[in-house]
């Protein structure tokens, strides 16, 4: 009938097979989006390893997060959350293990390896790069997934949990604490 509400979202066939406990789906959804958790995870992190260690507690977190899932968005989409939100608890932890460090007295300060810097690329790149790792966690992914994703604020709200407003609001902040590093150093 004409009245009748449309159905809600649909779980495509993969999505339907991770929820059933599908492994042979896992590997799938791993195969179709490792690289690109990965290559998220390493512009947020900035330390390859972290991004690695990021990536596997994604895809290790997926059997049990996929209930979640309704469909409204992407399977990605979903993913990259999972790994924002990983990435939320690794910072808090590291912050609190430089902390701890600090006090003992055992490490002045421990810095993430930065594939930009050991690398030898340009001043500018490296510069942006340590400018990132002062950001709060949030900002740095507002900024990642919009400026060097080029993803929508409408996607980064899916991803992240929050209101579009919100994510525009970060990074409208994240942008202007970039500027102000970078004018610090010279460079803008």
């Amino acid at each position: 009938m004409w009245w009748r509400r449309s159905p809600g979202p649909v779980l495509d066939e993969l999505s339907q097979r991770l929820q059933s406990g599908d492994s042979v789906a896992l590997g799938q959804a791993y195969d179709l989006h490792h690289a690109a958790v990965r290559a998220f995870a390493r512009r947020l992190l900035g330390d390859a390893d972290a991004a690695e260690d990021l990536v596997q507690d994604v895809f290790v977190t997926l059997p049990k997060a996929i209930r979640r899932f309704d469909g409204r968005s992407a399977l990605r989409t979903f993913v990259l959350g999972i790994a924002v939100r990983h990435a939320q608890h690794h910072q808090r932890a590291l912050a609190r293990r430089q902390r701890a460090w600090r006090r003992s007295g055992d490490v002045e300060r421990t810095h993430s390896a930065n594939p930009e810097a050991q690398c030898g690329e340009n001043e500018l790149a490296a510069a942006l790069a340590r400018a990132l790792e002062q950001l709060p966690i949030d900002q740095r992914a507002a900024f990642v997934l919009c400026e060097i994703e080029e993803r929508t604020a409408g996607e980064v709200a899916t991803i992240v949990d929050a209101p579009e407003a919100t994510v525009r609001t970060r990074l409208f902040h994240a942008r202007k604490k970039l500027r102000e590093a970078l004018e610090r150093e010279g460079l803008r």
